[in-house]
């Protein structure tokens, strides 16, 4: 008798591609979390935008100030929210539980769900500038700016991503998901200089912001949109850059520990 052939089985990259594959399929026939994750971010520029037309000084606009903010608000959207609803509903529905018991590498779901993060933040950055250069007259970062730009993106939205994986198991189901992380996120909209310039939050607020990357993110991207005339309105008096870039890596090792010890593939009480 002719013996079967062994079959072999693919490769962990290879796994790894399709399964972010099908988490960028399953975003995108979403229309819900399509609309929230890109197109909100788009309406509130449009609509500050176009209220909010006044000069902060130094010949920078409001729009000029507010694009650091929503784009930094956008990255936190489509990584905390996104990731910390989606997986909630996930774990809920039993999709976790049965991905868990295949022989797909755990690795690769997570792997799936940052590539998706990485697709989604890139296409909503990319509709940001180019509606904030087009229709608003926002000058866009120059030389260095975009260097700056990239990795201070880079590091929040790889802090944002992981703390909400770990979010994720602080709500009960998915039905709770978003009622349990949408007014964490705009909370830390409000008290990290989003919707307006941080100088005007109180002081005891900037020390709560301080605590969270979002702060540090948003301050990060207005050092390449704004003149560093306008760094003395800072609360250091000036951009930080370094110290941006210690507490956003300080919150990408704090969110992996997170995920390590909080992450669950069932809803609490089950199995």
């Amino acid at each position: 008798m002719t013996a079967a052939p062994e079959r072999t089985l693919p490769s962990v990259a290879a796994v790894c591609r399709t399964r972010a594959g099908v988490e960028l399929k399953e975003f995108f026939r979403q229309r819900e979390s399509v609309v929230f994750t890109l197109m909100f971010p788009v309406i509130l520029l449009l609509v500050f935008g176009s209220v909010l037309d006044y000069d902060l000084g130094s010949g920078v606009s409001f729009t000029q100030y507010f694009m650091a903010g929503v784009i930094a608000a956008g990255i936190l959207g489509a990584s905390l929210q996104n990731m910390a609803i989606s997986i909630a509903t996930e774990r809920s529905d039993g999709t976790l539980k049965g991905l868990a018991g295949t022989p797909m590498p755990k690795s690769a779901f997570f792997v799936g769900k940052v590539v998706q993060v990485l697709a989604v933040t890139v296409a909503l950055v990319a509709i940001l500038l180019a509606i904030g250069a087009l229709f608003f007259d926002v000058d866009l970062p120059s030389g260095a700016g975009w260097l700056t730009f990239v990795w201070v993106a880079a590091l929040g939205s790889a802090a944002c991503t992981l703390l909400g994986i770990a979010v994720s198991s602080l709500a009960r189901n998915g039905r709770s998901a978003s009622a349990t992380v949408t007014p964490i996120a705009l909370v830390l909209q409000f008290i990290s200089g989003v919707f307006f310039q941080f100088s005007e939050v109180p002081t005891w607020l900037q020390t709560v912001a301080a605590l969270f990357p979002l702060r540090w993110m948003a301050q990060g991207l207005r050092s390449v949109f704004l003149p560093d005339a306008l760094a003395a309105e800072e609360p250091a008096g000036h951009w930080e850059l370094g110290r941006v870039a210690l507490v956003l890596g300080i919150w990408c090792v704090v969110g992996l520990v997170l995920c390590v010890r909080t992450f669950r593939w069932q809803d609490r009480g089950q199995g």
